[in-house]
């Protein structure tokens, strides 16, 4: 994405959901213009909205789930294209949110999401490591599970 124009910073809040099984929620994005791909729930945060606000809104409107995200344990920086097709930089935070129940409720989507977001999977660390689709953030089993023993988001 090298360009002499610099990328507009896209402020985002992400979350590693497990449920009690240790299984990580993660949904799958069909955009006409690249293969299908997989991430975790969250989004962009809106003007003015602290990344923590953002962590619980989408958390909410993705999954139905109501709680509260806790710390940010991570932070990343990628530069992407959104689904809308833009090249962006992005400054993403992620929270870790456990919950007993893996009832998804996607009623909250907007009608964006609605058209890319066709999927949601609980998936094992295993199974997200020799996936056949991408994942993003690539290697997100190993940093959860690198957190996670670590003590952050526990």
């Amino acid at each position: 994405m090298a360009d002499s124009a610099p990328l507009r910073l896209r402020r985002a809040a992400r979350l590693f959901v497990l449920d009690t099984q240790g299984r990580m929620l993660m949904f799958r994005y069909d955009v006409s213009d690249r293969p299908p791909f997989w991430i975790t729930p969250g989004g962009e945060c809106d003007p003015g909205e602290s990344f923590e606000d953002a962590a619980r809104r989408e958390l909410r409107e993705e999954t139905g789930i109501i709680a509260d995200p806790g710390e940010q344990v991570l932070r990343m920086q990628p530069q992407f294209k959104t689904v809308e097709g833009e090249p962006v930089q992005g400054d993403e935070r992620f929270y870790i949110v456990h919950v007993d129940d893996p009832q998804i409720d996607t009623s909250g989507h907007t009608e964006l999401e609605q058209q890319v977001m066709k999927q949601h999977r609980w998936f094992t660390m295993a199974e997200m490591e020799d996936w056949h689709e991408a994942i993003y953030p690539a290697d997100a089993a190993a940093l959860v599970s690198g957190l996670l023993t670590e003590g952050t988001g526990a």
